[in-house]
């Protein structure tokens, strides 16, 4: 016989009710918020006032970038096709990876492993491989992202504005030393040094981004599916760089 699933996270009581982190899920659905209950399934206890407040923000700051963003684009032409919204919806979230979504995780590893170094042994560790350092640098936000300065706002408001947060910023006016040109923390590197300063493991970084991300996803994908056109590149905006007019 297999052994057991064994979890942690959710089951039934001797009553046979559901329960979700030990708490009765009936009780749940009429005295949490979203935001609460999602705290709760991750970190396996509910957010004081002050975890509420600042952990809402981190979600609501990835909720969506525009349909240049390519979980967007992508989630959009699949729903130009006609698949089913889950599909539409899954191949956005397939589309979230190491260069896009990725960088809130990897930059949360490196401030959860490197926090002890300074500033300038990590940009110089990152300079040496030839890297570039998640969490800095945006293509529309060239002085400063001001997602991050509300959400770094709200994380001085509520107390979590500390080691790890501090040492992103040292890195951000290491780099512009370092490299002659300003690379300000981005929204990536806020939310992955907020996150460090909650408590969250690095391992949640694109987890984090894909649970706020669904919803603007959601939005649209029911938008493209009003129009009922699917969407294709024009021959205008594909340049052809393989070989012509070649004989059999």
């Amino acid at each position: 016989m297999d052994e057991k699933w064994s979890t942690e996270i959710t089951g039934h009581d001797e009553n046979g009710e559901p329960i979700v982190r030990g708490y009765n899920l009936l009780d749940l659905i009429q005295k949490l918020n979203f935001t609460q209950a999602i705290f709760l399934v991750l970190k396996g206890e509910l957010p004081n006032e002050k975890e509420e407040k600042m952990f809402n923000a981190l979600l609501v700051s990835s909720i969506d970038h525009g349909v240049g963003a390519p979980s967007t684009t992508v989630a959009r032409i699949a729903a130009s096709s006609g698949v089913s919204t889950s599909a539409a919806i899954a191949t956005g979230v397939a589309a979230i990876g190491e260069n896009h979504g990725g960088a809130g995780e990897a930059a949360a590893k490196m401030l959860q492993k490197k926090v002890d170094k300074s500033a300038a042994e990590i940009v110089a560790h990152f300079k040496e491989k030839d890297k570039r350092i998640p969490g800095y640098g945006h293509k529309i936000y060239k002085d400063e992202d001001p997602r991050t300065t509300t959400l770094l706002k709200i994380a001085q408001e509520t107390g979590f504005h500390g080691k790890y947060v501090k040492k992103a910023l040292e890195i951000a006016d290491e780099l512009e030393k370092s490299s002659g040109k300003k690379l300000p923390l981005n929204i990536d590197g806020a939310i992955a040094a907020v996150m460090s300063e909650m408590g969250f493991d690095w391992h949640l970084g694109k987890s984090l981004f894909i649970i706020s991300r669904v919803s603007g996803l959601a939005a649209h994908v029911a938008e493209e599916q009003k129009y009922g056109k699917l969407r294709r590149l024009s021959e205008e905006e594909i340049d052809y760089l393989g070989p012509k007019n070649r004989n059999l």
